[in-house]
């Protein structure tokens, strides 16, 4: 969520115009005091920014937490139709064929012996569904090892060799964290899909107040934030945790995506 700064500017114009004011009517003489004018001016139009600025401030956060409930919401279902249609079915598959194989173990010990394998088979496949669901929702090398080494991990599984540089921080908060992560993962997913790149870099660069994720390739370039669904996911993720995406990706490459996330408040 990027909020503006007019007040900041503002202030400081009406500050230096004031002190000219003063300077002036001092070095005239005195006399009437005439710069209480422009300065009670000056000091509407101060108060009229900093109203201005704190309605837009509230009307970008009504946007953003909305956003985030949306997101929320569309998250869950596509939570529940994962297990849907893969956990759960695999489990009602589970129980029916285990029924099936008691009813069958006193009569035909070697079907009934079939149909437990079956059964085994189809739990290790449940549990294979039930770890993809929970990967998409907090990937558990991120609450293992953090930030940093969840992204070095994810470079080691791509067929585009990717350098890592820099570290985040370790005190990151989960919801921080994971919009990191998922939007260093878009946006390496894409470079192996789409890019046609040889190499690709990503470099954690923190600063007193933001931590800025830069993900580079020396692909083709063309990436547009309005073209897909996976780079506007990304900004809108960002923004639930007042984070930033920019993209720089000219025709012939390269492309460039920065990330920027607050760190204020973060020990």
């Amino acid at each position: 969520m990027r909020l503006p700064f007019r007040p900041a500017r503002t202030g400081v114009a009406c500050a230096v115009l004031a002190a000219a004011d003063l300077t002036v009517y001092a070095v005239t003489g005195g006399g009437y005091f005439w710069p209480a004018w422009t300065m009670l001016g000056m000091s509407l139009l101060f108060a009229g920014h900093l109203w201005l600025d704190r309605r837009e401030r509230i009307t970008a956060l009504v946007r953003s937490r909305r956003g985030a409930v949306d997101r929320q919401a569309a998250e869950l279902e596509r939570v529940e139709r994962d297990l849907h249609d893969g956990a759960q079915a695999r489990l009602a598959s589970l129980s029916l064929t285990l029924g099936l194989a008691g009813g069958l173990l006193r009569h035909d010990p070697d079907a009934a012996a079939k149909l437990v394998e079956e059964a085994r088979t189809t739990a290790v496949a449940a549990l294979d569904d039930l770890r993809a669901v929970m990967h998409s929702i907090h990937p558990p090398v991120l609450a293992d090892r953090g930030l940093g080494d969840a992204v070095r991990a994810l470079a080691l599984d791509l067929a585009v060799p990717v350098t890592v540089t820099g570290a985040p921080p370790a005190s990151l908060p989960a919801a921080v964290a994971t919009a990191a992560y998922f939007a260093v993962a878009e946006c390496l997913g894409n470079v192996v899909k789409h890019s046609a790149a040889t190499r690709a870099s990503v470099a954690f660069v923190v600063s007193a107040a933001t931590l800025r994720i830069e993900v580079e390739d020396d692909g083709r370039g063309g990436a547009d934030v309005s073209a897909g669904t996976g780079l506007r996911g990304i900004a809108e993720r960002l923004d639930a945790v007042d984070g930033t995406l920019r993209v720089h990706s000219p025709a012939g490459g390269p492309t460039r995506v920065t990330v920027r996330l607050p760190l204020a408040g973060i020990g």
